[in-house]
C-alpha cells in the first residue's frame, strides 16, 4: 500500500497541491514545518507524501490559530509523534478559541443590555472614579486613559484637581467599548462608532459586527480541524507497528 513515505515528488509539485509557491515550500522545509527532504545525486529535492500533508496541517493550523502556533504544533509532530506534547499544544489552541467564542457570547448579551438602559434613570450620584471603573470592569486604570485618549470613553475633569469623573452615561460608554474591545473590535472602527452610540444609532452596525466576528470564529474551528485530520495522518503514519 503506497504510504506518506512512498511517493516521490518534486518541490513544484508539492507547491501545487498545496497552494504554495516553490520558496514557501523551501522555506517550510527550513523552518522545520516539513521534514528534510531527500535529494537526488544531481541535489534535487525528492518529496514525498508526507511533506504534502506536513503544508497542509501548517496551512489550516495557521488560518485557525495562527502561524506562530501552527509551527509549534507541526514541528512537535515531527520531533515528538504522537507524544502528550503535540495533544497538548493542540487541546491549547481549541481552548484559545473556546474562550474567544464565550467573549464573544459575552459581548452579544452585554450589548443588548446596554443599549436598552434607561441612563437618565441614573443618579448622578452613581458616577465613578478612574479606580472604582477599573476595578468593575476588570480592567487597568491604564487603559481606561488609554480609551480616554482615543476618544471612546471620555469622562469628565474636576476643574479643580483635573482628575478622571465617570458620569452614568460615560460609565455606559466604558462598558460598550470593554465588551466590543472582547469581541475582537478595533480602536479604529470605534472611535468612529463610539459618537454615534452615544446618539443612539447604529447598534445595528455593532451586531453586524459581532456577526461578522461569529463568522470568522466559525472559519477558524472549521480550519483547526482540518488541520487535525492532516496532522493524524501523519501521526497514524510514525506510531510504531505491532500486533
Amino acid at each position: 500500500m503506497t504510504g506518506l513515505h512512498s511517493a516521490r515528488l518534486r518541490t513544484v509539485d508539492v507547491a501545487r497541491r498545496t497552494g504554495y509557491s516553490v520558496q514557501q515550500v523551501r522555506n517550510l522545509e527550513r523552518d522545520g514545518v516539513l521534514p528534510p527532504a531527500a535529494r537526488t545525486a544531481s541535489g534535487h529535492r525528492v518529496h514525498g507524501e508526507r511533506h504534502v500533508r506536513s503544508a497542509l496541517a501548517y496551512r489550516a493550523f495557521a488560518a485557525g490559530a495562527g502561524p506562530v502556533e501552527a509551527k509549534r504544533i507541526v514541528r512537535a509532530a515531527h520531533r515528538f509523534p504522537g507524544s502528550p506534547e503535540v495533544f497538548a499544544l493542540l487541546d491549547a489552541a481549541h481552548a484559545r478559541l473556546d474562550a474567544e467564542r464565550a467573549g464573544l457570547r459575552r459581548a452579544r448579551e452585554a450589548a443588548g443590555l446596554i443599549s436598552g438602559e434607561p441612563i437618565g434613570a441614573v443618579r448622578v450620584s452613581d458616577a465613578m472614579g478612574v479606580s472604582e471603573l477599573a476595578g468593575a470592569l476588570g480592567v487597568r486604570p491604564s487603559t481606561l486613559r488609554h480609551w480616554d485618549a482615543e476618544g471612546l470613553a471620555v469622562p469628565d475633569r474636576d476643574p479643580v484637581r483635573g482628575t478622571r469623573r465617570y458620569s452614568p452615561a460615560q460609565v455606559r460608554d466604558a462598558r460598550v467599548v470593554h465588551q466590543l474591545r472582547g469581541a475582537g473590535y478595533r480602536i479604529g472602527p470605534l472611535r468612529a462608532l463610539m459618537p454615534e452610540l452615544r446618539r443612539g444609532r447604529r447598534w445595528t452596525e455593532v451586531a453586524a459586527a459581532l456577526d461578522s466576528r461569529e463568522t470568522a470564529l466559525t472559519a477558524r474551528s472549521r480550519a483547526l480541524l482540518d488541520g487535525a485530520a492532516a496532522l493524524g495522518a501523519l501521526l497514524d503514519e510514525d506510531a510504531p507497528r505491532g500486533a
